[in-house]
C-alpha cells in the first residue's frame, strides 16, 4: 500500500489524529488536511510520518488540489458545538462542508471514500432525530445520490467525552443521563482501526454502512470505573434537564433521544469486525485514566493559582 495516499480531513481532530495513525501504521501514504500546517497537531502528524497539507472544508478548490491524485478520503466533519467550531456553527454548515468534500472527491476521481457519521442516522425514517443525526443522514444520502464508491461507519459516543471539561465538573462527572440510562460508547483508536481496515478491503466494505459500540454502561457505572482507575473520588451528578435547555435546546432534545432511544448498535458485531475494540475499563487503563487525571491535576493547579 505504499504507492497508494489516502486524503484525511479534519486530520488535527480526535478521529482525524487516530485514523491518521493507524493508516501509517498499515503502510499507506497520507495527507493530512488542516486550516493550520503551522500548528502543534499539524507538526505532531508530519513527525509521525503525513503530508501536511493546507485545505478549507468551506473551500472546494482546496479540498480538490488536495485530492488529486489520492486513492481514498476519509470524510469527517465536525457537528454544532464540537471544540474549534465558530459560536454561529450550524447544522447547514455541517451538511455544505460534507458535500464540498463529496464533491472534491468526485472531481478527484477518488475511488474509496469513508465517512465518518453516526449511530442511529439511519432510523430519520421512523422517529424523530436530534439535529446532528440528521445533519450526518443528509450526508450520507447526498454520498448515495452522488454515487461516490464510499463506506459509512456510524460509531456511537465517544470514550473521551469523559477527559475534559464537557464531562468533567466541580468534581464530579456530569451529564444529562438519568443515572440508571444505558449509554453506548466506544474509543476512538477503535475508529481509527475500523477505518484503516475498510480502506485496505475495498471489495468487502465499499457500498457497507455500520454502526460501531465497544461498551454500553450506565452515567454510575461509567463513574464508579473512573473513580477506580484514577484512585480518587468522581460521583456522578446529573445535569437538570431544565439546565440544559436553558443554554441550547437541540442539546436537550439530543440528551432526551439517548435516554429514551439510545443508539442501539451492536456490539457482538463491532468486535466481529474488529476483536480489539476496546471496552471501557481496558480504555481507561491503556489512555482514559491518565488522560483524566491530567486534566483534573491541571483543573485543580488553575484553582490554586486563581
Amino acid at each position: 500500500m505504499t504507492d497508494k495516499t489516502i486524503v484525511v480531513t479534519g486530520a488535527t481532530g480526535l478521529q482525524g489524529r487516530a485514523v491518521t495513525r493507524h493508516l501509517l501504521d498499515d503502510g499507506w501514504q497520507v495527507r493530512a488536511l488542516t486550516r493550520n500546517p503551522e500548528g502543534a497537531p499539524a507538526k505532531a502528524l508530519a513527525s509521525a510520518g503525513a503530508q501536511i497539507v493546507r485545505a478549507e472544508m468551506e473551500d472546494i478548490d482546496s479540498l480538490v488540489d488536495a485530492a488529486e491524485g489520492a486513492y481514498g478520503l476519509f470524510s469527517v466533519q465536525p457537528t454544532v458545538g464540537s471544540p474549534g467550531t465558530a459560536p454561529d456553527f450550524s447544522a447547514e454548515d455541517e451538511v455544505r462542508w460534507g458535500m464540498n468534500i463529496a464533491e472534491a472527491a468526485q472531481t478527484a476521481n477518488i475511488k474509496h471514500l469513508v465517512f465518518s457519521s453516526i449511530a442511529g442516522a439511519d432510523r430519520h425514517h421512523s422517529e424523530t432525530l436530534p439535529q446532528n443525526l440528521i445533519s450526518k443522514w443528509r450526508i450520507e444520502q447526498h454520498l448515495a445520490k452522488v454515487g461516490l464508491p464510499a463506506t459509512i461507519l456510524r460509531p456511537v459516543s465517544f470514550m473521551e467525552n469523559y477527559t475534559g471539561e464537557y464531562a468533567l465538573q466541580g468534581g464530579s462527572l456530569v451529564s444529562g443521563l438519568a443515572p440508571d440510562v444505558a449509554l453506548q460508547i466506544m474509543a476512538v483508536d477503535d475508529v481509527g482501526a475500523v477505518t484503516a481496515l475498510a480502506f485496505s478491503r475495498p471489495q468487502e466494505w465499499i457500498g457497507r454502512a455500520t454502526a460501531l459500540a465497544g461498551d454500553e454502561l450506565t452515567p454510575i457505572q461509567i463513574a464508579a470505573l473512573v473513580e477506580t482507575a484514577i484512585g480518587r473520588p468522581l460521583p456522578y451528578s446529573q445535569i437538570p434537564m431544565e439546565t440544559i435547555r436553558a443554554v441550547n435546546e437541540e442539546f436537550a432534545f439530543a440528551h432526551e433521544w439517548l435516554g429514551e432511544r439510545g443508539y442501539r448498535a451492536d456490539i457482538t458485531a463491532t468486535r466481529r469486525i474488529h476483536p480489539a475494540a476496546m471496552d471501557f475499563p481496558t480504555w481507561l487503563q491503556r489512555t482514559g485514566a491518565a488522560q483524566i487525571m491530567a486534566f483534573l491535576d491541571t483543573r485543580g493547579a488553575e484553582r490554586r493559582d486563581a
